[in-house]
């Protein structure tokens, strides 16, 4: 898909209403005093890929990490006004369950990081944890993710064979696959593809456009051609704060902040 398909398909996806899938609501985030976020409001649709961008130390990758409370297992890190909502509940409600949370959010992480098994077991490793035994409902879960993952017919003839076997870009579409495999309904990825070389980083931003059919993409990243190329909306940050929310092609034609004009035409960051 070129520049200009992904433009329109672009403008005809955002004529689309389309349901919340994260609600975001006054949010203050703090680790230990220092404050990271700043009364965040924000609204991630389903079925979109939103993407959040900004220099380094805004903020995007906390509020990420926020979303299936990861930050959790820093110490002295929380929410200290606010809220997060995702399906209509509260994610902080004493009766969410912060690792079935994380089964329902999964996450992409910027360094490829496969488990050292074979492919087969590195996709069969999360339905395993949640209690699947059976060998066939194994095989069709790792088969389909595989598919989805767009690595299907590079690895079918060698899943026994060591996941690090794998090029970069082949070990990041398996981490893509192990996150599906236990069907999530939101996919983050923190700078996916920072560490793969232009081809590869091709086919991820291909797969990406793909999985939206199927899943909510949040996906953190350095590189604004890749938010133009791969998102249906923009969040730019700054300082901890959210300067601009909006559709993609709206935001890198017409900013309306003064500070995500100089920030994309190169002025700082």
């Amino acid at each position: 898909m070129n520049n200009e398909q992904r433009t329109a398909d672009s403008e005809r996806r955002a004529e689309a209403p389309r349901e919340a899938a994260i609600e975001v609501k006054g949010v203050d985030f703090n680790y230990g005093k220092s404050r990271a976020l700043k009364d965040i409001d924000l609204t991630i649709h389903r079925n979109e890929v939103t993407a959040f961008i900004g220099p380094s130390g805004c903020g995007k990758s906390t509020l990420l990490r926020c979303f299936n409370r990861m930050n959790d297992l820093i110490p002295d890190a929380r929410v200290v006004k606010g809220g997060i909502w995702i399906d209509g509940v509260e994610i902080h409600s004493p009766d969410v369950d912060g690792v079935e949370l994380r089964r329902r959010i999964g996450m992409v992480f910027q360094k490829s990081n496969p488990f050292p098994r074979s492919i087969y077991e590195n996709v069969a490793y999360g339905p395993r944890i949640l209690g699947e035994r059976n060998k066939g409902v194994l095989d069709a879960k790792v088969e389909k993710a595989l598919r989805e993952a767009a690595l299907w017919d590079e690895v079918k003839d060698r899943l026994n064979g060591s996941a690090y076997g794998l090029s970069g870009g082949q070990q990041q579409r398996l981490c893509i696959a192990r996150t599906m495999a236990v069907d999530p309904a939101i996919i983050l990825m923190d700078e996916p593809c920072s560490a793969l070389d232009p081809i590869a980083t091709a086919r991820v931003e291909e797969l990406i456009l793909d999985l939206r059919k199927d899943y909510t993409i949040v996906i953190v990243t350095h590189n604004m051609q890749q938010a133009t190329r791969v998102s249906d909306r923009t969040a730019f940050f700054y300082l901890g704060e959210l300067c601009e929310y909006d559709f993609t092609t709206r935001l890198f034609t017409q900013p309306s902040n003064p500070r995500t004009e100089q920030y994309i035409s190169g002025r700082f960051g």
